[in-house]
């Protein structure tokens, strides 16, 4: 298996990069020994949860898809507190940024799955019954209510997606169209200009909700898994219209 060549950037470059291009890659950031205490804590959690905790299981009862993860998993809450990590956020998102919700994906050989281009709209608050014109298609997702938000709050937010494994083109990448977070234009028309998400693992991708993407499935007969902790950060802890975040985790 061989990781496609793909331009590591200098760590000057990363904030230009997410402004302007809506996401960079941070390589090398977990060492293999930490990456695989993350992945052994996430197998033994998901081995004790039940079925209300938000999880999605393949058929052999492997977990690929799970909510609550900072519930579910303490060191979700902590990993990311680190050099570069730590002054990314700084200088993207501001000195007030906290970490407000965590999931996990997987593409386990017998369960590959694929998702079409979208942004990422949702987020996770305490009450999303409240009367607002700023938040909109109020639903509950493994007992947590969200809500679609405004632009202006999407936009001072940021992801890190800490890969556990190699993604190349057998194990279903990500697709992203660069610069489509400051696009208002219909995904399908852009989708042309898609580029793969190749990483190693320990490699975070950070990249803005607002950009547009896709998952394509894994190849026939791949073996591998894709597994990714995805945790979501904002630069705004006041929320409007007395909204207020389901969690909240300073630096």
């Amino acid at each position: 298996m061989r990781i496609p060549d793909q331009v590591e950037q200098d760590r000057s470059q990363w904030p230009s990069s997410i402004n302007r291009r809506g996401f960079a890659i941070l390589s090398n950031v977990f060492a293999a020994d930490e990456v695989d205490a993350l992945a052994c804590e996430l197998e033994s959690a998901f081995s004790e949860q039940n079925d209300a905790s938000g999880s999605i299981r393949s058929s052999d009862g492997r977990v690929y898809a799970a909510r609550n993860i900072l519930s579910l998993i303490p060191s979700s809450k902590e990993c990311w507190k680190r050099p570069p990590i730590l002054n990314l956020l700084d200088e993207v998102l501001g000195p007030e940024y906290g970490l407000v919700r965590g999931l996990y994906f997987d593409k386990p050989p017998d369960r590959t799955w694929s998702l079409p281009w979208h942004r990422d709209l949702t987020i996770a608050v305490e009450n999303n019954q409240l009367e607002t014109n700023q938040f909109h298609k109020p639903t509950t997702k493994a007992g947590v209510p969200h809500v679609e938000a405004p632009r202006e709050i999407l936009k001072h937010m940021l992801t890190l997606r800490i890969h556990l494994d190699d993604v190349d083109d057998e194990n279903g990448p990500l697709l992203v169209i660069p610069g489509s977070h400051e696009s208002s234009n219909d995904d399908a028309r852009e989708a042309e200009a898609a580029e793969p998400i190749y990483a190693r693992r320990g490699d975070i991708l950070t990249i803005r909700p607002l950009v547009s993407h896709s998952s394509v499935c894994s190849r026939p007969n791949n073996q591998r898994h894709r597994r990714i902790i995805h945790l979501e950060f904002s630069g705004c802890r006041a929320l409007p219209d007395g909204y207020k975040w389901k969690d909240w985790i300073s630096a």
